[in-house]
């Protein structure tokens, strides 16, 4: 096989439409644009986000609030404060599976996240996956421990 050898499969090429040709031809005196009207002219066809000379929605949306971009990463920690953990009358540690037991937590998949609302007066240990700075001082000034997990 050499180069000059070479053609495209048959079928696979197709010579273009020839309009405005002529009546003979199936596509003369309106070459298939019809009469008159906008999409007759030239440069008449406009792009599909065309409305009409109104804004189109492609260019409204930076401006509509609560539209944009939303990160599908983001975590979405499920807030807990001291005063609930206080509330908790346990002597093991407060791990995720403790708060789904007295409903404070729907799963135990659920990220958590430790605030410091309201005080604690007992030492408790907490092991949760993320802690506020202010929790975690009340905490230990209390007398427990923070141990952070992951999950």
């Amino acid at each position: 096989m050499n180069l000059h050898d070479l053609k495209p499969a048959d079928g696979s090429k197709k010579n273009p439409k020839r309009v405005g040709r002529g009546l003979g031809s199936g596509h003369g005196t309106y070459a298939g644009r019809g009469r008159k009207g906008q999409h007759a002219r030239p440069g008449g066809v406009k792009p599909p986000y065309f409305e009409g000379g109104n804004l189109p929605l492609v260019r409204k949306l930076p401006f509509a609030r609560g539209v944009g971009f939303t990160s599908r990463r983001k975590i979405h920690y499920i807030p807990i404060n001291l005063r609930e953990l206080a509330a908790l009358k346990v002597d093991e540690p407060i791990t995720p599976e403790v708060l789904v037991q007295h409903g404070l937590l729907k799963s135990a998949n659920d990220p958590v996240v430790i605030l410091a609302y309201g005080d604690i007066d007992r030492a408790v240990a907490v092991k949760t996956q993320r802690i506020s700075a202010a929790a975690r001082r009340k905490i230990e000034a209390a007398g427990g421990t923070v141990e952070i997990i992951k999950g």
